[in-house]
């Protein structure tokens, strides 16, 4: 089996495991979630072997790189992020119905990497630009804290439903009734905001060394680099807003959702809509 086989494995699992969060979420029986929790380890352990597998595929050819150079394996890699710091929370707080609102993201990265016309899926040779140490470091510590926001978008949604759920003094046998309680998810946000907005300044920082060596200058005020600073400047107001002016509830919960557009943006909608030094990806 080649690398492609792998991703296309780990797609089918990701989505069964949505499916079957999702049916957490609504029905509320907890013999379900065991099983989408091990539909996700098992995505995530195959997408691991895949990307390991795709690395040496790559050295095979005579090319030699890791699998983080373009959109389609950036994507991959952003959705083996997700799901990997998604296990590690719920394994850690015991808490699976936050799957249904998590594991979407993955699923959706996976499926649009492997099924849409326009991803290029083949090795090829890097370009100069992309010929550094550096690689590795900037783009593992930008995924890893995408990751993290990803999650927080989504709790942030599952606050605003659990919160409206509540001013409208619905019962537990409610739709949300099956959700944490705020101050749990609330807490989560914030924690997960803080982890996140640490890999993502390690990210610029490893950027801006990598540009220097590449370009000869640490910043250049390139499309990415500029959405990249609006991104950091989103979470940095709203953990500023937390420490400083106590803003926690909805306010935070809409902060990581508008702050997870903006990761969005910077990550595909630069890469499409604006042109640039980034646009190689």
């Amino acid at each position: 089996m080649n690398s492609s086989q792998f991703f296309g494995f780990t797609t089918l699992a990701y989505l069964l495991s949505t499916v079957f969060y999702i049916a957490l979420f609504v029905f509320k029986n907890k013999k379900i979630g065991p099983i989408g929790t091990a539909l996700c380890v098992i995505g995530t352990l195959t997408l691991t072997a895949a990307l390991g597998l795709r690395w040496q595929e790559s050295y095979q050819l005579g090319i030699g790189h890791a699998p983080l150079t373009n959109m389609y394996e950036s994507l991959v890699f952003f959705a083996w992020c997700i799901a990997l710091f998604y296990l590690f929370m719920e394994f850690k707080f015991k808490s699976r119905v936050i799957g249904a609102f998590v594991m979407p993201f993955a699923f959706v990265a996976m499926a649009y990497a492997s099924f849409s016309k326009t991803m290029n899926q083949e090795i090829s040779p890097l370009i100069p630009a992309l010929q550094s140490n550096w690689l590795i470091a900037h783009v593992i510590t930008c995924f890893i804290g995408y990751g993290a926001f990803a999650m927080a978008a989504g709790l942030g949604v599952m606050y605003l439903l659990k919160k409206s759920a509540l001013n409208k003094k619905l019962s537990d046998d409610s739709l949300t009734g099956s959700l944490p309680e705020l101050r749990f998810i609330d807490d989560m946000t914030y924690k997960t905001i803080v982890f996140g907005f640490l890999w993502l300044s390690a990210g610029i920082i490893t950027g801006a060394i990598w540009a220097n060596e590449a370009w000869g200058t640490y910043w250049s005020w390139d499309p990415k680099e500029t959405w990249s600073i609006i991104t950091w400047f989103i979470y940095a107001l709203t953990l500023h807003a937390r420490f400083t002016r106590g803003w926690s509830g909805s306010r935070i919960a809409w902060l990581a959702i508008i702050g997870f557009i903006s990761v969005f943006f910077t990550y595909f909608g630069v890469n499409y809509l604006l042109s640039g030094l980034h646009s190689y990806a």
